[in-house]
């Protein structure tokens, strides 16, 4: 293999889409990202624009590509990213009938929960490793049939975003193992669709893309894409995996002994495994990779969004220059650990692991006149964090032994959040020097196919960690009086999360 050959990753993301160049070192050559256009929200819809996205992947590369002044008949290939459990319906001309409905989409709650109630929603969750929750595709396609009959009939296909791009790079339709488990659909033991689950939806196989390996040719960039991206026609894409899997790969975590822990605008603590692991209380999720490694975890829906909100709220009533999400984490800081015996729930959009309650309500407690906006902020930070303690000790029921927990995601670029998240947990954070973990990874798919690496291990050789975010012991002594009552104040609230959820719908919100 030729020693100039540098690779292409994209990561096609909830909220923007980034690129990466990389030569065969892992060193960064360039980097580019668009943002999308805001997604059609109504009610607990949440859609995007296929189009969009599309666009955003173009533009993004030619920044990269531009940016890394290398010659483009030296590209060695590219994959892509996507974020997991979004899926559109396509017509028989492989048209649009509904936009890309996203993870945050909230409107399957129903179907999820009335399967959730039946065994058969442990049956499901023992085969795909996916427990019975309105964001994955598969209880969306459920709703599709029940509310939007007319769509359901025409649909030729269930796709996720990154299948619809990568169809239009290359002309052919082929889904990666990762996206295809977090879909609901795969059967994580026979790497095949899982007849149950199909059975379930009321779809046949071929309405879903033929399954693939990581390491798999997806096809060669057509022609007019090329042109705009700035690359050669015939450009290899490789199938690359799903921003999940990227994210911890992309941060070296890649054993068993190691948890990438990722807060962008959700968040999520995740473990590379040897085989599947899965919760007899259906607590975690597990996904598969390839036929020898499987990703488990949990998320949160609640990451920056939560602080998004804090900082929105306070915008309204400041006069004069807005405040930044930067300005907000400078007030969090002027806070002390505890926040005052302020306790924040921080579940504005409802929750994920490991309780699987979209109808999970936002709370503050404790509060009293002596608590301040800083308080305020700081209590989000912290309760987001009591969140991955939860998920933590799934994970360490499970038997996972997790010696070793890398950070990635926009919450690295903050001091004080590093160390909110390292004295909860009570755990060093390792982060690394390359903060755009999923696209690295998407670039080493390809550089993997070629043979310039044997296995996913090899990528700790592009991998340098730059900081350790240690515990602070005062800290710790502090959140390990706090948590237990976080706890029981979440046990306590569960009936009445359900009343409000039910008043907010009636009164439209």
């Amino acid at each position: 293999m030729m020693s100039s050959l540098w690779f292409l990753g994209i990561d096609l993301g909830t909220g923007s889409c980034k690129a990466v160049a990389v030569d065969e070192n892992g060193k960064v050559l360039g980097f580019g990202v668009s943002e999308y256009s805001g997604a059609e929200t109504q009610e607990r819809w949440q859609e995007q624009d296929p189009r969009e996205l599309l666009k955003a992947a173009i533009a993004s590369v030619r920044q990269a590509v531009e940016q890394s002044g290398t010659s483009p008949g030296s590209c060695g290939g590219m994959s892509i990213g996507g974020a997991l459990h979004s899926v559109m319906a396509l017509d028989g001309r492989d048209q649009p009938l509904t936009g890309v409905i996203t993870w945050a989409d909230g409107r399957a709650v129903k179907q999820a929960k009335a399967v959730a109630a039946t065994p058969t929603g442990m049956s499901l969750y023992r085969e795909t490793g996916c427990p019975a929750h309105g964001m994955y595709p598969l209880y969306k396609v459920m709703w599709l049939r029940e509310n939007r009959p007319e769509v359901f009939r025409s649909a030729r296909r269930y796709v996720s975003a990154k299948e619809y791009v990568g169809f239009h790079l290359t002309g052919a339709w082929q889904v990666d193992y990762s996206l295809a488990a977090g879909s609901g659909f795969l059967n994580t033991d026979t790497l095949k669709w899982s007849d149950p689950a199909l059975d379930l939806a009321g779809i046949r196989k071929e309405q879903l893309a033929p399954l693939a390996s990581p390491v798999a040719l997806l096809g060669k960039l057509q022609a007019e894409v090329a042109v705009q991206m700035g690359l050669l026609v015939n450009t290899p894409v490789v199938m690359g995996s799903s921003d999940a899997v990227n994210s911890s790969i992309g941060a070296g975590a890649v054993a068993s002994l190691q948890a990438t822990l990722m807060v962008g605008t959700s968040g999520a603590l995740r473990v590379i495994a040897p085989q599947p692991v899965l919760d007899p209380k259906a607590r975690s999720w597990c996904y598969a990779i390839d036929e020898s490694h499987w990703l488990v975890g949990g998320a949160i829906n609640n990451g920056g969004m939560a602080l998004s909100w804090l900082r929105d709220c306070l915008n309204q009533a400041h006069v004069g220059q807005p405040l930044t999400f930067e300005d907000v984490l400078t007030l969090a800081s002027r806070a002390p650990a505890g926040s005052g015996g302020l306790i924040c729930l921080p579940f504005f959009a409802g929750e994920r692991s490991p309780n699987w309650n979209l109808n999970a309500r936002a709370v503050f407690f404790g509060m009293s006149l002596a608590h301040e906006a800083r308080h305020l902020a700081r209590a989000l930070l912290e309760g987001m964090a009591f969140r991955f303690k939860s998920l933590f000790e799934v994970l360490t029921e499970l038997g996972l032994d997790v010696r070793q927990i890398v950070a990635s995601g926009g919450f690295t670029k903050s001091e004080l959040w590093l160390q909110v998240m390292a004295d909860v947990l009570e755990r060093e954070l390792s982060v690394p020097v390359w903060g755009e973990t999923s696209a690295l990874a998407a670039a080493f798919w390809p550089f993997l196919s070629t043979g310039g690496a044997g296995s996913i291990s090899d990528i700790q050789n592009w991998v340098q960690f730059g900081r350790v975010q240690r515990p602070v012991p005062e800290h710790t002594a502090v959140y390990d009086r706090i948590y237990p009552l976080y706890t029981g104040l979440y046990r306590s609230l569960t009936g009445a999360f359900d009343e409000v959820a039910r008043l907010q719908h009636e009164l439209g919100l």
